[in-house]
């Protein structure tokens, strides 16, 4: 079996900041051509979009995919719901965690495998503003720290 290029189109940073993330899975996403098209663009933003689970099927909501400019007709609303592609088991799987402990599936990236565009799903806990400012210093700790090591190297 070959591995198949993958090929990032968007991360969404400010997941990582907002949210501690417990376990990422990776999912289909259904699309038209146009869309598909757009995110060959880099056209997308995932920053205020979330996963939303009911009657055994999973949606993103709030993704904004632009219109691509050759689309006319065939373009879609670039803030519809798009459904994902998951095992049931890996559905309820979902529902279950998120009844049980309060938590929320947020998309982490975009991406293409091979052809195929992807989406690495996370399930993510809510960050305190001062879990936030810890990560902030740690990271600043970290730069100066490196920092400090290249030049005493040089």
């Amino acid at each position: 079996m070959e591995k198949k290029s993958i090929q990032n189109i968007t991360v969404n940073k400010k997941a990582r900041h907002d949210y501690f993330i417990d376990e990422t899975m990776e999912a289909g996403i259904e699309l038209f051509g146009t869309e598909v098209k757009s995110l060959r663009q880099g056209a997308v933003n995932l920053k205020d979009s979330y996963i939303s689970l009911r009657t055994g099927e999973a949606f993103v909501k709030g993704m904004h995919i632009s219109p691509y400019e050759q689309g006319n007709i065939f373009n879609k609303d670039p803030l519809r719901d798009r459904k994902l592609l998951l095992h049931r088991r890996e559905i309820n799987r979902l529902i279950g965690i998120v009844k049980q402990q309060g938590v929320s599936i947020i998309p982490l990236s975009l991406y293409f495998k091979g052809s195929i565009v992807k989406m690495e799903i996370g399930v993510a806990r809510g960050k305190k503003l001062y879990d936030k400012r810890d990560d902030l210093a740690k990271r600043e700790a970290k730069r100066n720290m490196d920092r400090a090591l290249k030049e005493r190297n040089h």
